[in-house]
């Protein structure tokens, strides 16, 4: 009951997310690759007989590296990034779907998320905001919001 089966709750947030991971994992590995390079080449210039041989294999190296990494790295950050986010985004989801269904007029009662989901803190304050604006509704049409009746207010 209270597992989450589906990953992809908020679609679009959680692959928004995980595309920003993604581009700074290909940040860090371009980084690393040309970094790697540099010292490869440095070592050629050092070493006097084979140096040549190390420079002309190091590129074609570099590249499989590459190659292989990111083969590597996208679906592990693709996997993990998910995970990670449907914390954030069940619970994102959840608020629309309250929000719009106080919108709509319908008797709701209180939000309620996972234990364990992110953003517990801003579900405790639109609860905190729809009693206030249930207590202010309830002044307004002259109901007590204490739950004694107008008689006894009188």
């Amino acid at each position: 009951m209270n597992r989450r089966t589906t990953k992809l709750i908020h679609p679009r947030l959680q692959l928004t997310l995980v595309s920003w991971f993604l581009g700074v994992a290909f940040v860090a590995l371009v980084l690393q690759v040309l970094l790697l390079g540099a010292f490869l080449a440095e070592l050629a210039a050092r070493i006097p007989d084979q140096g040549a041989v190390v420079a002309a294999e190091a590129n074609g190296m570099l590249m499989r590296a590459f190659v292989v990494s990111l083969l590597f790295l996208v679906p592990v950050t693709l996997g993990v990034g998910v995970l990670i986010t449907f914390r954030i985004a069940g619970p994102v989801y959840r608020f629309e779907e309250y929000l719009d269904r106080i919108a709509r007029g319908e008797e709701v009662g209180e939000c309620r998320i996972r234990k364990g989901d992110q953003l517990q803190g801003l579900c405790d304050r639109i609860n905190a905001a729809v009693a206030a604006l249930r207590g202010a509704r309830g002044a307004q049409t002259g109901a007590p919001t204490d739950g004694s009746t107008e008689r006894e207010a009188a």
